[in-house]
């Protein structure tokens, strides 16, 4: 059965205060499924959702890929200064 992501919040709201055990005998739905709902919160976080066509990745997969995104951002910047100083540097020796 396919639960929308309106229920699934819900559920998971639920089981954080009441318990797995007992929000899954609530809503009537399996306990293991709650339970693979927790896992994929905790192991995804903002991703647990993702739409046709986006690739699920991990909190970890996530950090070491912002890790990598400001180590090439800090060198873009590098590369931008080196530039800017050139254009500086011939920009003065053509006014001569």
């Amino acid at each position: 059965m396919q639960y929308d992501k309106t229920f699934k919040d819900e559920a998971l709201r639920l089981s954080d205060e009441i318990g797995i055990k007992n929000a899954a005998a609530q809503l009537g739905i399996p306990y293991y499924t709650l339970s693979g709902w927790r896992n994929d919160r905790k192991k995804y976080g903002s991703s647990l959702y993702v739409g046709s066509g986006h690739k699920r990745i991990s909190a970890d997969e996530k950090e070491q890929r912002i890790l990598e995104l400001e180590k090439e951002n800090r060198e873009l910047k590098h590369s931008n200064e080196i530039l800017q100083e050139a254009l500086g540097f011939f920009a003065v020796s053509r006014k001569k």
